[in-house]
């Protein structure tokens, strides 16, 4: 009897043992997914703001947890299925699906580039966030949840890609994991982001002179806040997108640019203390010039089809406003309040 027992408590212990093993491997494979997408979160958490940017003050946060629960259906209830059940019956297309999604990270990050330098800038009352209409809210978060879906299938199948070689059931795990913790991540910045301005009053009607001083600059300094992160997010598109049509073509049989990137990188990956550094900074600038000419040649086929058919015009302001746009929209918002129209 007592060996039964011990033999059962050892059964118990492997299966305990094995249990947490598990755990790390998921752990860490969630880790590793999220990282390779930073790329995308970086610009989802880049975009969100301008859609909450002009509401009403009490209606922000709110309006944030509709996305963020929309966000989330997104990617459990519909692309986590359809990626779980093409990686199990047809994996090869995977890869093909990764560098559309990289075409797509390069076309929008080479055009906020262009538009940047060549294009005009939409007026912050023409973007979404700020129509007060009937039915504005709604429609605005509708709207939001639609970006959402497209950045979201980006993240997951990047996500996947990095975790390919696990078993089904830990791959579902994962990326669970990675759902979970980059919509949170991400909108809880936005929250943090949109918010920033208020606390900022708040601090302002202070007594203590330090309070008003450190309200008043985060007020002025919301909209250079905004306009890094589009930056940030930006380059992250391209450097991201660049990586995966190199990634791709040398998978596919194109050797050439992967291997001159990594010739380019070589010299100063063997430098002493911030090799590795200089490497991977080496790799990622000519990962984000492949992506920003990749994404301008794309630009030169795309651009004309979409002012031809009836959805394309104003595509580029309701996806992805630019962070000329984002900060006037909060410099206007944090103006109202601080006059007294808002709340």
């Amino acid at each position: 009897m007592s060996g039964g027992l011990v033999a059962l408590l050892d059964d118990v212990a492997a299966l305990a043992r094995i249990a947490a093993a598990s755990v790390d491997d998921i752990a860490a494979g969630a880790a590793k997914a999220g990282a390779k997408a930073a790329g995308v979160v970086i610009d989802d958490a880049a975009v969100t703001p301008q859609y909450v940017s002009g509401a009403d003050p009490s209606r922000e946060l709110p309006m944030i947890k509709r996305i963020f629960w929309g966000s989330l259906r997104n990617k459990l209830l519909i692309i986590l299925p359809a990626l779980l059940l093409i990686s199990a019956f047809i994996p090869a297309v995977i890869p093909f699906i990764l560098m559309l999604g990289g075409t797509y990270l390069c076309y929008e990050g080479a055009e906020k580039v262009w538009h940047k330098f060549f294009g005009h800038h939409a007026a912050a009352e023409d973007q979404p966030a700020v129509d007060r209409g009937a039915g504005a809210e709604a429609k605005v978060v509708k709207g939001a949840i639609t970006t959402d879906f497209i950045l979201s299938c980006e993240i997951m199948v990047i996500s996947m890609t990095e975790v390919a070689d696990e078993s089904l059931w830990v791959r579902a795990l994962i990326l669970v994991v990675v759902a979970f913790a980059i919509t949170v991540l991400v909108y809880g910045a936005v929250a943090l982001i949109v918010k920033m301005d208020d606390i900022g009053l708040h601090l302002s009607a202070k007594d203590s002179a330090g309070s008003k001083r450190f309200g008043g600059l985060l007020v002025k300094g919301m909209p250079a806040v905004l306009a890094t992160i589009t930056l940030v997010g930006t380059v992250a598109m391209l450097w991201v997108g660049g990586h995966i049509m190199v990634q791709g073509a040398h998978d596919l049989g194109w050797h050439q640019p992967y291997d001159l990137i990594h010739t380019l990188e070589a010299p100063f990956a063997g430098i002493a203390v911030v090799g590795g550094f200089l490497g991977w900074l080496v790799n990622t600038l000519c990962s984000a010039v492949v992506g920003l000419a990749w994404g301008l040649l794309v630009m030169v086929v795309v651009q004309p089809l979409l002012k031809a058919l009836p959805f394309g015009k104003g595509k580029n302001e309701d996806a992805h406003g630019e962070g000329d746009a984002h900060s006037a929209a909060a410099g206007h918002q944090a103006a109202e309040r601080d006059s007294g129209h808002t709340p």
